[in-house]
């Protein structure tokens, strides 16, 4: 961040694709891209409830594609780890439950003529604090519980891998000085875990070994080693022992993870969730390309930081608003860069989906570990083939 400001303490949160919430996106994201697959112009709006031993599949879905949604929801439990009882919650046990319905015609009337989806503001944003121009904060706590996930599915270290869950948590607080990260205060790393990682003489805590050896492995491979002091605090399983998790614990919910899914708390969002989705809806569609276009222009040296707001009405194609503003770091004026992009750029639902390509099954990937900040083919949005357009428009 390079805002003007003396010192201050951020803290922001991961979770990993075992949290409740998390399954509930990736449940609706997956039934979204296995009608994508047949029918790429299917209207989706899938909301997905997960509890202790039931799963409940709910929506609005509209759509010439045939799917089975309760063996892709039990597919998803697979893939992400609940695939035994001893993690409170197994694929082949829980129950699924499916309610969903059609498309409102009063809605779909007005996306037929290519207008919005729904009404709401969406923003983007931009850094240049990291390489992938997002908020250091999040990334390393995506870092945690990405590396959690992968220590649990590769198997190493043996004394560690076999016992963790898949549930988990991370959370950083970073202090900035004048815009600049200069440590990370504290680090909290909660992880789902089998029985053998309790302590002996103390059951209702891990062990030391096993909390020295998740601060070892999870840990500090993540944080950088400049940002770690003689101050900063790891907190691992800060309740003592996490063996009960998952769904068992925990009731999930799709949507309920907007700041894990966006910038951490380090830019606003609109509320609105992104899973389950197709791109008709602006709430989603539109949050990508408002972080495509924060991402260019903080990728072109414009500007070192770019939050860009807009708003749609349901059943219009044209946004009703939308700003630019790069907090005091921009080397042209934001309103040019308001008036260029509105007349480079097509902001109708038609016109993000063509240019983002969104009419794939690309939306599973983006229900765990954000959906940006992520350098991989499915992701469109996080390109920066834009800013050579806007070099030139810039000069």
């Amino acid at each position: 961040m390079v805002r003007n400001e003396k010192k201050r303490h951020v803290t922001t949160e991961s979770v990993t694709e075992g949290h409740p919430d998390k399954v509930a996106d990736q449940i609706s994201d997956k039934i979204l891209d296995e009608i994508i697959k047949e029918d790429p112009h299917g209207r989706v709006a899938c909301e997905t409830y997960v509890t202790h031993g039931l799963i409940i599949v709910g929506g609005e879905i509209t759509t010439s594609a045939w799917i089975d949604i309760a063996e892709i929801t039990r597919d998803t439990i697979k893939e992400v780890g609940y695939t035994s009882p001893r993690y409170g919650f197994d694929y082949r046990t829980c129950a699924v439950l499916n309610a969903v319905g059609r498309q409102s015609p009063d809605i779909a009337q007005g996306v037929d003529r290519g207008g919005a989806g729904d009404q709401g503001v969406m923003y983007g944003y931009a850094t240049d604090e990291t390489p992938e121009l997002m908020p250091l904060p999040i990334m390393l706590a995506h870092g945690i519980t990405k590396r959690l996930a992968s220590v649990r599915k590769t198997g190493k270290p043996e004394e560690l891998a076999p016992y963790l869950g898949p549930d988990g948590k991370s959370q950083i607080t970073m202090m900035y000085e004048e815009g600049e990260a200069v440590e990370v205060t504290d680090v909290v790393i909660s992880t789902q875990h089998t029985e053998e990682l309790l302590d002996k003489h103390d059951p209702t805590h891990i062990s030391d070994e096993a909390r020295d050896m998740i601060i070892e492995f999870i840990g500090k491979p993540v944080i950088p080693p400049h940002l770690i002091t003689n101050r900063t605090k790891f907190h691992v399983n800060p309740t003592g022992k996490f063996v009960i998790g998952g769904p068992q614990s925990d009731t999930g919910m799709t949507g309920r993870k907007l700041e894990v899914d966006t910038y951490g708390g380090m830019a606003p969002h609109g509320g609105g969730a992104f899973s389950g989705k197709d791109p008709s809806k602006v709430d989603r569609s539109s949050t990508y390309m408002m972080r495509y276009l924060a991402k260019n222009i903080v990728a072109a040296g414009l500007a070192k930081e770019c939050l860009i707001q807009t708003a749609y009405v349901i059943g219009e194609a044209f946004p009703v608003s939308f700003a630019v503003d790069t907090f005091g770091t921009g080397k042209v004026n934001d309103r040019e860069l308001e008036e260029a992009i509105l007349n480079m750029v097509d902001l109708t639902p038609g016109g993000i989906i063509k240019k983002l390509n969104l009419l794939r099954p690309i939306y599973q990937k983006t229900a765990a570990y954000g959906h940006f900040g992520r350098e991989e083919e499915e992701f469109t949005w996080e390109k920066t083939d834009f800013k050579e357009e806007l070099l030139k428009k810039f000069g």
